[in-house]
This record gives C-alpha cells, sequence and structure tokens, in this order.
C-alpha cells in the first residue's frame, strides 16, 4: 500500500493573479513548473487587481 503525503507536505506556490498560496494538485502533476495560476477565474483576470476599474 503507498503511503500518503499530507497536505501540509505538498509544494505550494504563489497564484500570480489573486497572489494567495495554493497546493501543488495531481491534476497539474506534469508542468506543475509551468502552473502560475489558483484557478481558471484568476487566470481570466490575470493580475486584475493591478487594473484600474
Amino acid at each position: 500500500m503507498p503511503k500518503m503525503v499530507r497536505k501540509g507536505d505538498l509544494p505550494s506556490k504563489i497564484c500570480a493573479a489573486c497572489e494567495l498560496p495554493f497546493a501543488w494538485r495531481k491534476k497539474c502533476a506534469r508542468d506543475w513548473d509551468a502552473v502560475k495560476f489558483c484557478s481558471e477565474r484568476c487566470r481570466g483576470e490575470k493580475g486584475g487587481a493591478d487594473r484600474p476599474s
């Protein structure tokens, strides 16, 4: 049986849009180095906090 990994032991990054931390997910395993955003919403905004209204 494989050893379980705790969520706190997974690698994490800071989202380029919302600047909040997000943890590694299995669906991102192949290209974790290229992942910059925590969600599709942040990917669509791409730094929306910096844009003037």
